[in-house]
């Protein structure tokens, strides 16, 4: 069985399917920056603070219903006809007024509608999940969506330097049986041979290149890096 994490659904399955198959299949991770504090912060502060609160406390452009519970990790039972599973954390749970629950991806960022694209395979693996669970009761979703914030305007009070961020909510169709489709293609990429690689990796081109000078011309001094 191969553990797949949502979170890899938009950019590194996307971008270089070696380098997927590395991590899923062997445990071998892309080097990777970390996340600017500040980010975390913000969003760490932003998701405590909406815990208990009706989204329409925000704004009334969202989705009506109290987020229950935040940074849920959530583990699938099987999906079916293959060999994966789900396993990964979610941002934000909300239950509407009619009991069924949104699952809300949380993103500091530019709310271009594109995200929606970007994204919605992620959001529809943690709806498989939660709906799926390996251990525990299932939840039911109706809605999924991304809760964006940007800073807009700064204003100065009393030394404090304070800045708004706006929400904004870009609704995600829901679609499991597409989701069950990837699932299947995801399945059938882990288990076959090793892909090639991307010719647009950035790790790849670093993985080469640092061989060919490390290795085949041993006699050069200076590494360009």
């Amino acid at each position: 069985m191969y553990k797949l994490s949502p979170s890899d659904f938009a950019y590194l399955y996307e971008e270089c399917k070696l380098c997927y198959c590395l991590k899923v299949k062997h445990g071998i991770y892309q080097p990777s920056m970390p996340m600017p504090g500040v980010f975390s912060a913000i969003n760490t502060r932003l998701q405590g603070t909406l815990v208990g609160k009706n989204l329409q406390s925000l704004s009334k452009d969202l989705p009506e219903g109290i987020v229950e519970n935040q940074e849920g990790w959530v583990e699938s039972k099987p999906v079916p006809g293959t060999n994966v599973f789900i396993k990964g954390k979610y941002d934000l749970l909300v239950r509407r007024p009619d009991n069924s629950y949104i699952l809300v991806d949380l993103k500091i960022s530019q709310p271009d509608v594109e995200k929606i694209d970007k994204y919605k395979t992620q959001l529809a693996a943690y709806q498989f999940a939660v709906e799926n669970p390996a251990r525990g009761k299932s939840v039911k979703l109706t809605k999924l969506g991304l809760l964006i914030f940007y800073p807009d305007t700064v204003s100065f009070d009393d030394g404090i330097a304070r800045l708004d961020f706006p929400p904004k909510w870009l609704e995600v169709p829901i679609d499991q049986e597409r989701f069950l489709s990837f699932a299947k293609e995801v399945d059938e990429l882990l288990s076959g041979a090793m892909p090639e690689e991307s010719k647009s990796c950035k790790w790849c081109k670093y993985r080469h290149a640092g061989d060919e000078l490390t290795h085949h011309n041993s006699d050069q001094k200076d590494i360009p890096f």
